[in-house]
């Protein structure tokens, strides 16, 4: 896996289910549910990195 935009995460297609596991994969449902209920374009990079992680831990 290559380095995502963290803002681009909220645009992506979402899998069929969500894995479950214990760091959830970019493209899990619930990421991109997460990250998209925030405002990524406002924030700076750092900060939307730090957000991405957070979404990410399940």
């Amino acid at each position: 896996m290559g380095k995502n935009d963290p803002a681009r995460v909220a645009r992506m297609k979402p899998k069929k289910k969500c894995c479950r596991k214990s760091t959830r994969c970019l493209r899990c449902p619930v990421v991109i549910h997460r990250m998209g209920k925030l405002d990524c374009d406002s924030m700076s990079k750092k900060q939307a990195t730090k957000a991405l992680k957070k979404a990410r831990a399940a």
